[in-house]
């Protein structure tokens, strides 16, 4: 008996196919697609939560000083002369940033493995680079979905059935986060 099911792909489309759905399902929190592919994703995006779960609250907040641009009443930043140069002015402040235990950095990186990096482009850019967004997938997991998840034992995904596909009559799903 098969570990996993082929799909009908070679092993590096799987993957990338199986990738895909994973970043996808846990960027929108529903996807639809087929009963076969549905439930592979499924074993992949549990165990991606499951490990976001486990490593919620293993970090520790540190304060470190930083150097910030000085700016004027409009946001632009200050310039002084140095030597007969025009430099930017600095001031240093303490921030308070979260540092990663390294059970947690190793699953940021098992995550990281797994996920594509998402751009959000904003509806009245489309087209343009302008103003597009990074999503952080793996932040998303620690901070959104692992309070979330907390209490549950497992099952953070759910398939509902939506009938036959017209084209080739395959069974279509809805794979969504509980």
């Amino acid at each position: 008996m098969a570990k996993y099911r082929k799909l009908g792909r070679t092993s590096s489309q799987r993957k990338a196919l199986l990738r895909n759905q994973v970043t996808a399902l846990l960027n929108h929190g529903k996807i639809v697609t087929t009963e076969a592919r549905a439930k592979e994703v499924k074993k992949i995006a549990e165990g991606l939560i499951a490990m976001a779960v486990r490593e919620k609250d293993n970090f520790e907040n540190v304060t470190v000083q930083a150097k910030v641009p000085v700016k004027d009443k409009d946001g632009k930043r200050v310039k002084e002369v140095v030597d007969g140069k025009k430099v930017t002015k600095y001031e240093t402040v303490d921030k308070e940033i979260k540092k990663d235990l390294p059970s947690r950095s190793h699953a940021r990186r098992q995550m990281l493995r797994v996920l594509y990096p998402v751009v959000e482009v904003p509806v009245e850019n489309a087209g343009k680079k302008r103003n597009t967004k990074e999503v952080n997938l793996v932040e998303k997991l620690f901070d959104e979905y692992a309070p979330k998840y907390v209490d549950r034992k497992g099952g953070y995904t759910r398939i509902v059935k939506i009938g036959p596909r017209k084209g080739d009559a395959a069974m279509e799903v809805i794979l969504e986060l509980v």
